[in-house]
């Protein structure tokens, strides 16, 4: 008899610790939280001249019931810089992502910068895209050497 309750005892602990780490249904969603809306998620600078930086502003709203709060954006690779809202924003405020594209290297880009917020929508990927044309060389006879001096 003694046995038999140990056993079931064990059997009843493992089962309430299975149940306990995997739980039936999943956490309620708070009606209240905060969401991000973008105006736009992708923009696309055309073509434009390589060695000429060019930033573009994503503006977001704050959809929800609850204060915003974007905790980063983060670019993709290191030819993109990115600025964002530090503070919260409250509901119906607006915010943005500032990102900045070097435009060092010739050639069509994308390049994506991740905004992690505390909306319902806790991540978001932004694109910027363009073409990267190459710099005009100097007209013939207009370089330095070329140049007399006086």
């Amino acid at each position: 008899m003694r046995k038999f309750i140990i056993t079931a005892f064990i059997a009843a602990t493992g089962t309430f610790a299975a149940n306990a780490q995997n739980p039936a249904t999943p956490p309620a969603e708070n009606p209240n939280q905060a969401d991000i809306k973008f105006e736009k998620e992708t923009h696309d600078f055309g073509t434009i001249p390589q060695g000429t930086p060019v930033t573009y502003t994503f503006k977001y709203k704050n959809t929800g019931k609850e204060p915003l709060i974007v905790t980063n954006a983060s670019p993709s690779c290191g030819c993109t810089a990115s600025d964002y809202s530090k503070d919260p924003i409250k509901p119906g405020g607006e915010g943005y992502v500032k990102a900045t594209y070097n435009a060092a290297s010739p050639g069509e880009f994308t390049k994506t910068i991740t905004v992690l917020s505390n909306a319902k929508r806790s991540s978001v990927t932004l694109f910027l895209k363009g073409n990267v044309k190459v710099a005009d060389a100097a007209p013939a006879g207009t370089s330095p050497a070329a140049t007399p001096q006086h």
